[in-house]
């Protein structure tokens, strides 16, 4: 017999973090969380994304064991201003066990209906800056620290009770070695000059924070199209900047600017901490620290997070100037190859900025929804 139960202390959201780690003892594709950080993102108290949003938590045992895990979750902004009437979930995991999935699905549904929405999807995080998508492909290839890893067996668990895909997305990588950098260096210097721009590159977090607000303003704006989008709230901002700004190595993160010092675009990229979070596995202490500060300078992936660009100087080439610093910084600390993390399979003009990359599809990965009404 299969028992859910809501969680919401300290000690039980420990267990709902840990529940993973049970999961994929010795996977090696799958790459832990930071279990004291997951927990703090879960806390009500200090992530901010909780002034317009709510979450419950649930775990679901059987004979005394935990076997699965899901957190239903309602974005208030999406619902009520976008009026998109949507139930989240994610941070779903189950073992190969029908009834484990369903009773944690009957739970989403419920609370969904409770609160006069009309579907689920999921799995979803609160917003664009979270973890997406149940992975359907590429099942032999290492995560990141920003996606979900999961067993081939999740897939048949939507599909059995009725879930249908909704948005499909795509990972991909390419090598530094099919890069014509030559040639992004003469477009370059034709894009300064026509529209008077400049790159900033930056040595230190300190320098890199007076620019943090403007650039998750041109990230509200680049990304507003999108069909997933929410708006991310000036809190949301300050939350982000001091989390993971002063944990990303400053020369990773990179800005185009105009005559004014106005941002046009941005890219945050980072080195590939996944196998430093695998040998830290959940702890940054004693050891792991050490292994995340190593990824930090000694990685020989980048990691390509977040680009935008303002609407004005979108499909003027402008990200071909962020991609040479790109290079340029790569290539000095012995980077080969570049990940970028989920983009939807729809957004064409994503796609071609990659283009010339010879980009390979190495994972697809996708969110499913049920119409609860």
């Amino acid at each position: 017999m299969i028992t859910v139960k809501e969680i919401s202390t300290k000690k039980e959201l420990k267990k709902f973090v840990k529940f993973p780690f049970k999961l994929y003892k010795n996977n090696k594709y799958w790459v832990p969380p930071i279990i004291k950080d997951e927990v703090k993102s879960f806390d009500k108290t200090k992530n901010p994304v909780f002034e317009h949003a709510e979450a419950r938590f649930f775990l679901a045992y059987k004979e005394d064991k935990i076997v699965g895990r899901i957190s239903a979750m309602i974005n208030w902004i999406e619902v009520k201003d976008q009026k998109v009437k949507k139930m989240r979930f994610g941070w779903f995991d189950f073992i190969d066990d029908l009834e484990v999935s369903k009773a944690l699905f009957e739970i989403v549904i419920a609370i969904g209906r409770e609160n006069n929405l009309e579907f689920i999807e999921g799995p979803v995080g609160f917003s664009n800056l979270d973890k997406v998508g149940v992975l359907t492909h590429g099942f032999d290839h290492i995560g990141t620290m920003v996606t979900w890893y999961n067993y081939p067996y999740y897939e048949n668990h939507y599909k059995q009770f009725g879930l249908e895909v909704s948005k499909k997305y795509i990972e991909d990588y390419f090598l530094l070695k099919n890069i014509d950098i030559l040639k992004y260096s003469r477009i370059n210097k034709i894009l300064k000059v026509r529209y008077k721009l400049r790159e900033l590159n930056f040595f230190s977090s300190e320098d890199i924070m007076p620019y943090v607000d403007e650039m998750f303003a041109v990230f509200n704006t680049s990304y507003s199209k999108l069909s997933t989008f929410i708006p991310i709230t000036e809190t949301e901002i300050a939350y982000f900047k001091k989390k993971f700004i002063p944990f990303i190595n400053p020369e990773f993160i990179k800005f185009v600017v105009d005559e004014n010092n106005r941002i046009v675009a941005f890219a945050i990229t980072m080195p590939s901490f996944a196998r430093a979070l695998q040998k830290a596995n959940g702890k940054l202490f004693p050891k792991g620290i050490f292994h995340l500060l190593k990824a930090r300078k000694h990685s020989n992936a980048a990691v390509l997070y977040l680009i935008g660009v303002i609407p004005e100087f979108q499909k003027k080439g402008v990200t071909s100037i962020i991609f040479e610093e790109c290079y340029n910084t790569y290539t000095k600390m012995g980077i080969d190859r570049g990940i970028i993390t989920p983009e939807l399979e729809d957004n064409k003009e994503i796609h071609a900025i990659w283009r010339h990359f010879k980009p390979v599809i190495y994972k697809k990965r996708c969110t499913f929804k049920l119409d609860i009404r």
